[in-house]
């Protein structure tokens, strides 16, 4: 039971420090929807998907105005639709044709994005996931609300390095296709190791197979509530200081489950998890790395940026879990380069460079996001920046994600505007040396010898 108290401070919170609700996201099973015609197939998953959050957009918005709590995403996640489809024996171009099936449901019920476009090939790949990839440059040019993903790796399986150069090349295609767009189908795009199944935010989600047919998962934000109840505790110890931490996610995701028990109530779907990431935005005081900078850093990327990176993923995770007892999807603490003023003015001073963002994966959710790099950038230099992130996920049994961007045209200090969440982002340097030999060996990365634990 959420007492008045509670609702009170989280007013002040919503008020004084840019406390919001960042999406509710309803995972929506289409296996039933499985048939060996295109057509069929297209019509089915766009009837089930506008029927079962017809509602969605109308009953978030009535949280919104009944709780006072801003809900700023309204969206769907669906199963991989490499999985989905498979019986349609589609090719590349029919794949596309889903896709805008799936933005027209999108549009219909007027989310903003629909995530699941997606393969799972962490093992090796089947005919449809291979459809589905080579489709992703051109259904993420010509839609408007559909998301991609793509599970290259894992702790148990290892990484599927002929997957990972191949998504170097579709990287390249996706930026090359969106270049009147600054290179946008890339910031739709996420390659993953130890992806989970219940991920509310985008791009990267997707509805599972252990999923119920239908489910509600909401994901909550909050550095700027970190960040105001750090000033009041500056100079602390470190002891008080992950108190502070601590306690401030308790009070964020208590203000989740509310959301999403109402949610769930409301639209009659079973409720999922609470994903209690620290989600940043463009805006000033909505920063992790002015919560960083809180802790005592000149600016993130300076010495002990990884140390107080670790410290707020922990504190965050132990406050979270005691505030509801479906904590999933990633939780931890976000570090997408765009979407972070602070980290914006972090690598315009060069304080933050791309191996100190990857030193910091190591510790944090997700991984390298909303990285804009230079649009010369060659598929297998790509290729390598995906594989570095898959063994970190692989070697420490964490989800870690690459959502990069080799804009097209521009290069290093070039600024590149996105617009919305996705903020802008300055041009960052990438190692010139070749790894070019190394990716085009091909095979399986066998997994660690930690994996094997029955």
């Amino acid at each position: 039971m959420i007492s008045r108290a509670e609702i009170q401070e989280t007013n002040r919170m919503i008020a004084d420090a840019n406390l919001d609700v960042r999406t509710i996201t309803m995972g929506i099973g289409l296996l039933d929807c499985a048939s060996d015609s295109l057509e069929v197939f297209c019509n089915k998953i766009y009837e089930k998907i506008t029927r079962s959050a017809e509602r969605l957009v109308a009953v978030g918005d009535e949280i919104a105005l009944a709780y006072g709590v801003p809900i700023v995403n309204k969206r769907v996640s669906v199963t991989p639709i490499a999985q989905a489809a498979s019986a349609v024996n589609a090719d590349s171009e029919d794949f596309v044709r889903i896709a805008q099936t799936l933005d027209r449901a999108a549009q219909t019920i007027g989310i903003n994005f629909i995530g699941g476009f997606s393969a799972l090939v962490q093992k090796g790949s089947t005919r449809s996931d291979l459809a589905l990839c080579h489709a992703i440059p051109q259904a993420l040019t010509e839609t408007q609300r559909v998301c991609a993903s793509v599970n290259v790796g894992s702790s148990r399986a290892g990484i599927n390095m002929n997957a990972v150069a191949r998504m170097g090349k579709i990287i390249k295609e996706a930026a090359q296709r969106s270049a009147s767009s600054g290179s946008m189908a890339c910031a739709k795009l996420v390659v993953f190791c130890n992806a989970v199944e219940d991920n509310p935010f985008m791009a990267g989600a997707f509805h599972g197979a252990g999923e119920r047919d239908l489910v509600i998962n909401v994901g909550v934000s909050g550095p700027g509530v970190v960040k105001r109840a750090l000033e009041e505790v500056r100079g602390a110890d470190f002891e008080t200081l992950c108190e502070t931490i601590k306690r401030t996610a308790f009070k964020i995701t208590r203000v989740g489950q509310l959301v999403a028990q109402e949610a769930s109530k409301r639209l009659n779907v079973p409720f999922g998890i609470i994903d209690l990431s620290l989600a940043p935005t463009p805006a000033v005081g909505d920063s992790i790395a002015e919560i960083l900078q809180e802790m005592g850093l000149a600016m993130p990327g300076a010495p002990g940026t990884t140390a107080a990176l670790a410290m707020l993923n922990d504190n965050v995770k132990k406050g979270g879990v005691m505030a509801s007892s479906y904590v999933g999807g990633l939780s931890g603490a976000f570090i997408p380069v765009s979407e972070d003023h602070g980290m914006i003015e972090a690598v315009r001073c060069g304080a933050l460079t791309l191996e100190k963002l990857e030193a910091m994966t190591c510790v944090c959710s997700v991984g390298l996001d909303m990285i804009a790099i230079p649009g010369d950038t060659s598929e297998a230099t790509l290729a390598g920046i995906l594989a570095d992130e898959m063994a970190i996920g692989m070697i420490n049994n964490k989800t870690t994600a690459v959502r990069i961007i080799p804009v097209a045209g521009k290069t290093v200090g070039d600024v590149v505007e996105f617009g919305g969440l996705l903020g802008s982002a300055p041009v960052m340097p990438v190692n010139a040396f070749s790894c070019d030999a190394f990716v085009a060996r091909g095979g399986r990365v066998p997994p660690p010898i930690h994996s094997f634990r029955n």
